[in-house]
């Protein structure tokens, strides 16, 4: 990464600390948490709550699903030409019940993951201006040494 400073790509999506969390909410009547932030209504059919709480969802989960993208997707995506498929991970969090589907770091292709995987969530550099250096999140296979194998 450069010296300019770092910018989420997404303000308010994520935090930019060395163990990045997803910056969602849950419901203050049933415990439901949302990504991204819910804050008008809550989503689940047995509750009437509009009160939410920001809450901080856990940086690492289990593959409940993958697959690939094999297109380019629209503005305002940022691609790199030229165009290279990536994985999208379906991503479990265990406390909050809850699955979060997601990019998969440059590198990792479908043929490296299994159902079942324990992730975590990281921070990619998605593009520089010139000012500073956009970054959003990924997810990651865990290995024994904390990150890619």
């Amino acid at each position: 990464m450069s010296s300019k400073p770092v910018q989420p790509a997404i303000e308010g999506w994520f935090t930019l600390s060395d163990t990045p969390q997803l910056i969602g909410s849950q419901c203050c009547g049933c415990g439901t948490y949302f990504f991204p932030k819910q804050d008008h209504y809550c989503k689940n059919p047995d509750c009437d709550s509009t009160e939410f709480q920001e809450a901080l969802l856990s940086p690492r989960g289990r593959i409940w699903s993958y697959t690939n993208a094999c297109y380019k997707p629209p503005a305002p995506f940022v691609a790199e030409e030229p165009f290279e498929p990536y994985a999208i991970a379906a991503v479990e969090l265990e406390k909050e019940r809850m699955t979060v589907l997601g990019q998969v770091v440059k590198g990792v292709g479908v043929e490296d993951l299994k159902v079942g995987m324990e992730m975590e969530l990281v921070l990619e550099t998605l593009h520089e201006t010139d000012e500073d250096t956009k970054v959003t999140w990924k997810w990651r296979p865990v290995t024994d040494n904390g990150g890619q194998g």
